[in-house]
């Protein structure tokens, strides 16, 4: 069994290497998968939800992977690949004022329009409502995962790693977006 999971991590690792931006892509569709399959078992929906998951897959492969992949690029290139405190510091900074209020208000964006289906007025009132709840606990959660992710990871593995404790944050944005009082259309 170890030889198993072994081969398949040098597969994917190749793939990483030789395709780095389908293969965030598809990591991304992936554990958007399993993040709202853990979700909607947590918020006691019966019968998984095909069209929902499918919805939360194009999200995080059209867009998180995507996005994960050029802004850590940029980031680096911006930095110039420096990995001192001060710039890790910077980064976590810069990071944490731009992508993260803008991931989390266009993750509940699509959660109450393309997801729900709900009406632009009911969205924006539930944003309104939750978002500054959803970026406050952002902050205080994000930014060890940045300086652990800047400081020791190297930039191939950044967005998988992000990726992976993302799966983790977008259970508890599941469980936040959901709208249960505010009636559809």
């Amino acid at each position: 069994m170890g030889s198993v999971a072994k081969k398949g991590l040098q597969q994917y690792l190749g793939q990483l290497q030789q395709h780095p931006l389908r293969t965030k892509v598809i990591t991304a569709g992936v554990l958007s998968a399993i993040s709202d399959i853990v979700a909607q078992k947590l918020t006691g929906i019966p019968k998984l939800q095909i069209k929902r998951l499918l919805l939360k897959v194009l999200f995080g492969a059209a867009y998180l992977g995507p996005f994960g992949h050029f802004f850590h690029i940029a980031l680096d290139k911006f930095f110039k690949g420096k990995k001192d405190k001060k710039t890790v510091a910077k980064k976590v900074v810069l990071e944490q004022l731009t992508s993260s209020p803008w991931n989390n208000m266009l993750f509940m964006i699509y959660y109450g329009l393309v997801i729900e289906g709900r009406p632009w007025i009911h969205v924006k009132s539930k944003i309104k409502k939750e978002y500054p709840t959803v970026q406050y606990t952002a902050w205080s959660f994000w930014p060890v995962v940045g300086w652990i992710n800047h400081q020791y990871v190297p930039l191939q593995f950044r967005v998988i790693v992000h990726s992976c404790i993302a799966c983790f944050w977008a259970i508890f944005l599941n469980l936040r977006a959901k709208s249960v009082a505010l009636p559809k259309g």
